[in-house]
Protein backbone atom coordinates (compact mmCIF):
# COMPACT_ATOMS: atom_id res chain seq x y z
CA UNK A 1 0.00 0.00 0.00
CA UNK A 2 1.39 3.52 -0.89
CA UNK A 3 0.75 6.41 1.81
CA UNK A 4 0.88 10.23 0.48
CA UNK A 5 3.21 11.81 2.44
CA UNK A 6 1.00 15.13 2.14
CA UNK A 7 -2.12 13.01 3.17
CA UNK A 8 0.48 11.58 6.38
CA UNK A 9 1.47 14.90 6.74
CA UNK A 10 -2.16 16.39 6.46
CA UNK A 11 -3.13 13.46 9.24
CA UNK A 12 -0.43 14.28 11.87
CA UNK A 13 -1.27 18.19 11.61
CA UNK A 14 -5.08 17.02 12.74
CA UNK A 15 -3.79 14.64 15.75
CA UNK A 16 -1.76 17.84 16.72
CA UNK A 17 -4.99 20.10 16.84
CA UNK A 18 -6.79 17.67 18.76
CA UNK A 19 -4.02 17.95 21.47
CA UNK A 20 -2.02 15.10 20.66
CA UNK A 21 2.32 14.67 20.12
CA UNK A 22 2.88 13.53 16.46
CA UNK A 23 6.28 12.39 15.38
CA UNK A 24 7.81 11.61 11.64
CA UNK A 25 11.68 10.72 10.61
CA UNK A 26 10.74 12.02 7.37
CA UNK A 27 11.96 15.70 6.41
CA UNK A 28 9.38 15.85 3.74
CA UNK A 29 7.00 15.68 6.32
CA UNK A 30 8.34 17.60 9.44
CA UNK A 31 9.17 20.53 6.82
CA UNK A 32 5.02 20.21 5.48
CA UNK A 33 3.81 20.28 8.77
CA UNK A 34 6.03 23.31 10.21
CA UNK A 35 4.52 25.02 6.77
CA UNK A 36 1.40 24.33 7.78
CA UNK A 37 2.06 25.62 11.08
CA UNK A 38 3.21 28.98 10.12
CA UNK A 39 -0.07 29.36 8.50
CA UNK A 40 -2.06 28.78 11.63
CA UNK A 41 -2.09 29.87 15.17
CA UNK A 42 -1.75 27.29 17.17
CA UNK A 43 1.52 27.03 19.47
CA UNK A 44 3.55 23.77 19.20
CA UNK A 45 6.71 23.09 20.66
CA UNK A 46 9.10 20.80 17.68
CA UNK A 47 11.71 18.84 19.17
CA UNK A 48 14.56 17.37 16.66
CA UNK A 49 16.37 14.81 16.94
CA UNK A 50 19.04 12.56 14.99
CA UNK A 51 16.55 10.30 14.37
CA UNK A 52 13.32 12.25 13.98
CA UNK A 53 11.35 15.06 15.03
CA UNK A 54 8.44 15.78 17.56
CA UNK A 55 5.49 17.69 17.34
CA UNK A 56 3.92 18.68 20.98
CA UNK A 57 1.00 21.08 21.14
CA UNK A 58 1.68 23.30 23.86
CA UNK A 59 -0.87 24.35 25.86
CA UNK A 60 -2.27 27.35 28.00
CA UNK A 61 -1.50 26.88 32.03
CA UNK A 62 -2.70 30.15 32.80
CA UNK A 63 -6.19 28.76 33.56
CA UNK A 64 -4.99 26.70 35.55
CA UNK A 65 -5.09 27.39 39.77
CA UNK A 66 -1.78 26.79 41.47
CA UNK A 67 -2.47 25.95 45.45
Amino acid sequence: MIISRRALARAKLEKLKQGFSVYTEIEEIAQSIEKKLDTIDFPVHIDRTDLGCWFIPETDTSDHKVE
